[in-house]
């Protein structure tokens, strides 16, 4: 699967629960989408994603992506300390200047 490079870093980040490396491939305002909750800014994020890897410490692999114009899907087989792991999740991305702008997370 040929992913773009901010992808790759982000599950990488993700699989070595390093929060503020996750946090890095967002630009400084970008805005995640995830459980209901709004996180604003690479901050934010960056506490959130410390929070979620603490709670599930959830490792992702990459089994689909697309690209459709500015948006890009992201299919992400997630297992951690969570009921019914593993579960494939969608993360609708909008990537621009090579970070990552928006993330929402759906199941």
């Amino acid at each position: 699967m040929n992913l773009p490079k901010i992808v790759e870093e982000l599950v990488a980040t993700q699989n070595s629960f390093d929060s503020v490396a996750y946090a890095n491939c967002f630009s400084e305002n970008a805005v995640v989408f995830d459980d209901g909750k709004t996180h604003d800014g690479k901050k934010e994020i960056e506490h959130w994603i410390a929070e979620a890897n603490e709670q599930y410490k959830a490792t992702v692999k990459p089994v689909g992506f697309e690209e459709k114009g500015k948006e890009s899907l992201l299919k992400l087989e997630t297992s951690g300390n969570f009921p019914g792991s593993p579960v494939i999740l969608n993360y609708y991305l909008e990537i621009a200047d090579g970070l990552i702008q928006s993330m929402k997370v759906t199941g």
